[in-house]
């Protein structure tokens, strides 16, 4: 015979409902947002701006195009950080 569930009572085999958004600690907030975000911002900047610097003066295509991506996936605008 099978167990019956009393009313109001959870399933075993139900799932825990999938988190809607991710924690606002892994989130990017608006500029200014928190003092350590400004922090992480310039580093960030700065970051993208050597590294750059250093594929352009390799001629450095392929790494140039991958800072790029990573700068969108970051929010960082292109003339926020090209040494143009």
């Amino acid at each position: 015979m099978r167990d019956r569930l009393q009313p109001g009572s959870v399933s075993p085999h139900s799932q825990d409902p999938p988190e809607s958004s991710p924690p606002a600690s892994s989130a990017p907030g608006p500029a200014g947002a928190g003092p350590g975000d400004d922090a992480r911002r310039r580093a960030l900047l700065s970051s993208l701006r050597q590294r750059h610097a250093a594929a352009e003066a390799r001629g450095d295509a392929e790494t140039r195009q991958a800072l790029f991506r990573e700068a969108v996936a970051l929010n960082l605008p292109p003339a926020l950080w090209q040494n143009r």
